[in-house]
């Protein structure tokens, strides 16, 4: 005979099978049931947080929910204390944590993966109602079994490691539950945990904190990239021009974000073309500010955050690779590249920056890394243990031999760091500017590699060596995704027990 399965709320006409269906499904601990009035108060108070499951219209299970403003009880608190002494006199509609204080299933239905609907329902009410995550406390009822042997932590560790088997704690394991703590007291009657139990909590990876303000961070980012066609433009306004051409173009397309390449101003270097490459280089160091100055304008008017490729910059008399984050609120911040090639050292005399930082903006967290430093893997890790969700990459490289040595590498690191990372690099040629002659790219979006993003990792790319924009969207919370239930989970699994990467 084939059987029906139904998740919804529950009813008061539903308690004779509820009852029944807990009397069953806690044998050890008679006399243990929720009374019809209990039920009845639980249903006015948070109708929505009280799940049933049934079998061919029987009432099998349950799940029973409250929500509280955590911080209010904390960490050390009992199952009476949560519950306001079984009053609900807790439940907070505006609280920010869904407290699960009831899930069973009757014996005769176990085995049928029942409960994991019931937790899975709760945990989309978590979403839908934009709560910080799901706690409760759990019993550990094979635990009289080995109290002789093993402290509770002990026992703990064991059934996390699959090493004893724990019907309730194994469960909640499998369904993405953390332990934060070990409770004694927590249900002095239940002598199968003996006493004990664990404060268990599930985040939700929606949660947004301000979603009721005006703003907030956005979801889906829209970039645009810039493939650059490097040329003699005749002076600065000229290059100024081009710069806001595809500043405008790219705004009209309401993207976020903005990226030019690296060097994308080498074109100034024509006019000091009579002094040696170092020489020239410094020269153009004049108008990096002036440019600077211009692109937080456009950031502002054309309402974009612009990564503005890099410049050339002199700091106490010492040469640098500087690139300028613009935001669109009017703000700015910088980042210098920190691995100049061995090319830029020894023709130019340049050094290597020493900050490795996230900036905050308004569509998440990004780093950037210019060119050769997408190279070394360390400083990339660094930046997605402090949240990076995107990297931006401008590059400059001369043939395809060393943009194949930043493509190849910027995609090794959206993989290993669950992260996007956009590449925009130059094209064409400068044969009147010494040391910047040949340009090569191809100018990309890279997404880590999982079911959420597309079968190559890549989710746009241009043309090979053709001026032209790249514009791509890409979402965030499939980052949010990837982190807690990826196939593989890099930033999760990295061994830090046994190597660690460590800013000095």
């Amino acid at each position: 005979m084939s059987e029906t399965v139904e998740i919804r709320n529950i009813t008061a006409a539903d308690y004779l099978d509820l009852r029944e269906s807990m009397v069953s499904a806690y044998p050890d601990m008679a006399g243990s049931y929720w009374g019809e009035s209990t039920i009845q108060r639980l249903i006015k108070l948070f109708p929505e947080g009280q799940i049933a499951i049934t079998v061919n219209g029987r009432v099998v299970g349950c799940a029973l929910s409250i929500i509280v403003d955590y911080d209010k009880f904390g960490d050390n608190h009992t199952y009476e204390q949560i519950t306001g002494y079984y009053t609900f006199s807790t439940h907070n509609p505006k609280g920010d944590i869904l407290y699960g204080i009831e899930v069973f299933v009757h014996p005769d239905f176990r085995g049928r993966r029942l409960a994991r609907r019931l937790y899975d329902a709760r945990k989309t009410l978590c979403e839908q109602l934009n709560l910080e995550g799901i706690v409760a406390g759990g019993r550990i009822p094979n635990y009289e079994k080995y109290a002789d042997k093993l402290s509770p932590r002990e026992y703990i560790e064991k059934v996390q490691d699959k090493e004893i088997y724990d019907p309730t704690l194994t469960f909640q394991f499998s369904n993405d539950f953390t332990v934060k703590k070990i409770l004694k007291n927590y249900l002095p009657n239940d002598e199968a945990s003996k006493g004990f139990a664990t404060l268990l909590q599930w985040f939700n990876i929606y949660y947004e904190k301000d979603s009721d303000t005006i703003r907030y961070n956005k979801s889906t980012v829209r970039i645009g990239l810039v493939q650059w066609q490097m040329r003699d433009y005749g002076g600065l306004e000229t290059v100024m021009q081009q710069v806001e051409f595809f500043i405008d173009a790219v705004s009209d397309y309401g993207s976020d974000f903005v990226v030019f390449p690296e060097l994308f101003n080498a074109p100034l270097m024509g006019e000091f073309n009579q002094l040696d490459p170092a020489g020239a280089i410094r020269g153009v160091t004049k108008y990096t500010e002036t440019i600077r100055d211009r692109f937080l304008e456009h950031a502002v008017s054309y309402n974009v955050n612009i990564i503005s490729g890099s410049m050339p910059i002199v700091i106490d008399e010492v040469l640098y690779n500087i690139s300028y984050l613009c935001r669109r609120d009017g703000t700015w911040e910088q980042y210098i590249k920190i691995h100049p090639t061995p090319g830029e050292v020894s023709a130019w005399g340049m050094k290597g920056g020493s900050e490795i930082k996230v900036f905050d903006t308004d569509c998440g967290k990004i780093g950037i890394q210019i060119c050769y430093d997408v190279e070394f893997p360390e400083p990339s890790r660094i930046l997605a243990e402090q949240g990076m969700q995107i990297l931006f990459v401008p590059f400059m490289t001369d043939t395809q031999h060393a943009y194949n040595r930043v493509r190849f590498c910027a995609q090794a690191r959206a993989i290993e760091n669950e992260c996007y990372v956009a590449i925009a690099g130059s094209v064409g040629n400068l044969p009147k500017v010494n040391n910047m002659d040949l340009q090569y790219a191809q100018s990309c979006v890279f997404t880590p590699s999982d079911f959420n993003f597309p079968v190559t990792g890549i989710k746009a790319e241009s043309t090979p060596n053709t001026e032209m924009v790249v514009v791509a969207d890409i979402d965030l919370v499939l980052l949010k995704e990837l982190h807690a239930f990826g196939s593989v989970q890099t930033m999760k699994d990295i061994r830090n027990d046994l190597y660690k990467v460590i800013k000095k």
